[in-house]
This record gives C-alpha cells, structure tokens and sequence, in this order.
C-alpha cells in the first residue's frame, strides 16, 4: 500500500466554490502535514484567482494546468483533490488513482455502481486509495452519537427518520450540469440529501431494504426534486428518508429513536456538539444521560477540514482511509437502490444490483425519460410528475 512520505504534496482538479470554499481551508488548517503545489481548471480567469489567493494566503507558488493529465505527468502528487462536476468524478479519480496518487473527492464519487466498480479496479492496481467527501461523518459530535449507538448505550436502534429539506430555484438549476442523469446523476437523491443518509448509514449500520417514491415536482429537470425512502436496517430499525429542494424552511436532520434515548442532530450546511440533543427515555436514569451528553472539550464542526485530518492520518499508518471502499459503495448503492425502488414500485434489497441490472449502470435505470402523472401534468419538460409504485408512463 502507498503511503505519504514527510509533508504531503496535494493538487486540486476545479477551483470553483467547493474547492475556494472548503478544500483550500483544509488544507490551511492542515498546513504543517500538507502543501499545495497544483491547481487544475480548464477556466484561466479562475485558475489564475485561486493561485493568487492560494498564494496570498500560505505564501508557496502553486503552479497551474488546463488537465488533470498535465498536472499529473509534471507534478505527481501524493494526494489529489477534486471539485468538479460530478460527470467527470470516475475519469479523474481513475487517473489520480493510476499515477499513484490519493484521492478526496466530492460527492458524488461517481455516478454509478458500474464507476465505482472501475475506481475500486484503479485502487487495487494501484495500491492507491480514494475516499469521498462525507464531512458530516466527521465532526466530533457525529464521532460520539456513532460511539454511543454502534457501542449499545442507548439501547437497540429502532426508528430513524433523515431529512433534507432545502430548497434551490430555477437560477441554480440553469447551470447546464445540474438537474441532469448523465451529468449529475440525478436530483437531490444523488446531489443533496446523500451526506445525510450517509451519516444515518454510518450511525445504524448496514441497510437490507428499501421502498421508494420520488417524483419531479416543480423544477424543469430531467431528475426529480423530491425523493422519499422507508428503509430497513440489518439491526432491525426502520427509517424515513426525504430528500428534498422545494422546501423553503430549510434545514438537515437525523433522529435515532433507541431503545434507551433519542438521539437528533439538527443543522444545515455543518453540526457542532451542540447540535447534537440526547433526550432519554423515562425508564433511563439521568447519570446516564449526562455521560452521553459528555463529548469531551474538543468541539470539531463537520467539515472538510475534519474529514482530510482522517485521511493524512490514514496516508500516515498506510491504511485505507475512512469513506473509501466499502463505506463509500454502501451509501452509493443506497442512493441506486432507492432510485430504483421509486422507478419500479418493488422493494429493493441490498447486494442485488450488479452487472447486468440497469440500475447498475445508470441510477435511472432506462426509465429517465418517464413521470408517471400526479394529476398536475406529468409530460416531460412540464416540470411534474412522479415514479413510484406505478410503473412507467
């Protein structure tokens, strides 16, 4: 297995928002354990801001390049990250991935099960690893509701419910990418709500099955703008899931309803220990509840500076970091299986994608194309409609 040797050597692939915004935070935060010393973009304007920022703020020469390919033959990074659009997630993690290099991404790591399979293909040639961007796993407070839960604290997991519930108006969705199969890989299901349901699948565990609706709404999308799931977990609790960009109060939530307290995290965009609410249950004494409530003096948002500390510690000991391999196909086949479930009216049940299965190797499955009618008109481009125990239209 590769390892990082002395201060790493990153690169970022897009310099847009996410990369401004939450990579290049990281990587200040994480300044005595890593430099960045490339930038890619196909945008010169953009490139040649972020490498000025980049420069003001840490004082090294960040050298810049128009492909991935480029920066990789020159530079050859020990650790990549990337902020693209999430069609050219697969392409570009494959290639970091063959040039020896490490790999955070953010979500969507790719847009099919198919992909993943290629980018675990890529790890096991390589030795390589590449993990997601799941920051809300991360933060010390989710740290200690999955120490509670996975450990039995709080008595068996019951019932869930997960909720994204943002909005976003037909001004984000005129940039070309979003709101379509082939570029993005789908609506809110793949786009917004996954870092939720993946932080309920790191607190519960493995799922066994789900049933699905998902529906197009309002926006003039391919992809639908609302999604809910029911969800059964190995453990035996049943969940909800909703995803959601038509909700003008917006807000995330995860509930786990215990056999011993509630545990609820309520947010936005990120969590600290205060978000986090422990809420026992009659029957539990109250010394209990005040250990679970204890966290600790460190209070470590969610956040991409968070997740990256996990992976420099992985690249130190060698090991495969946190949100790669199997933890990172878990919450994608999640996310396949739920669009399945909607698009064919059946339960789905983990495992059961895989070569040969449509689903396997686009999250619509050939049904893309087809809103079965809500009453409000379903035709494709009217901007309604809903899949989802109905077959298609």
């Amino acid at each position: 297995m590769t390892s990082f040797p002395g201060r790493r050597r990153a690169a970022v692939v897009g310099t847009g928002a996410i990369v401004s915004g939450g990579h290049l935070p990281a990587l200040r935060a994480h300044a005595d354990r890593v430099e960045l010393v490339a930038a890619v973009d196909v945008d010169p304007g953009r490139l040649d801001a972020f490498r000025a920022e980049a420069w003001a703020e840490a004082g090294e020469a960040v050298a810049g390049f128009s492909s991935v390919e480029a920066m990789l033959d020159a530079v050859r990074p020990d650790l990549v990250l990337i902020g693209t659009p999430p069609s050219l997630h697969c392409e570009q993690t494959v290639a970091a991935l063959k040039s020896g290099a490490w790999v955070l991404c953010e979500k969507p790591l790719c847009l099919s099960l198919a992909e993943y399979d290629e980018i675990a293909a890529a790890e096991a040639a390589s030795g390589a690893y590449a993990s997601v961007i799941f920051q809300h796993r991360y933060g010390s407070g989710a740290l200690r509701a999955r120490e509670l839960i996975r450990g039995g604290e709080l008595g068996a997991p019951l019932v869930a419910h997960c909720q994204t519930t943002w909005h976003r108006d037909a001004a984000y969705y005129s940039v070309p990418w979003r709101g379509r199969w082939a570029t993005e890989g789908g609506g809110p299901t793949m786009g917004h709500g996954i870092h939720q349901y993946d932080l309920l699948l790191h607190l519960l565990g493995e799922w066994e099955e789900v049933q699905a609706m998902a529906a197009r709404l309002v926006h003039d999308t391919e992809s639908e703008d609302v999604s809910t799931a029911l969800a059964r977990f190995a453990g035996g609790a049943l969940a909800t899931v909703v995803n959601s960009v038509l909700s003008p109060d917006e807000v995330s939530r995860v509930r786990v309803d215990c056999a011993d307290a509630t545990v609820e995290v309520t947010h936005l965009y990120g969590h600290r220990n205060g978000d986090w609410v422990y809420t026992p249950a009659p029957h539990a004494a109250e010394e209990r509840a005040v250990a679970w409530r204890e966290v600790g003096e460190e209070d470590v948002p969610s956040s991409h500076t968070a997740q990256l500390g996990f992976v420099l510690d992985a690249g130190d000991a060698g090991v495969r970091p946190p949100g790669s391999g199997r933890e990172a196909r878990d919450t994608l086949e999640f996310a396949a299986a739920l669009y399945k479930a909607a698009f064919t009216g059946r339960v789905v049940r983990a495992g059961e994608i895989g070569p040969g299965d449509a689903f396997y190797e686009a999250m619509h499955g050939g049904f893309g194309g087809t809103w079965r009618g809500s009453g409000r008109g379903s035709e494709r481009g009217s901007g309604r409609g809903t899949v989802g125990g109905v077959g298609r239209g």
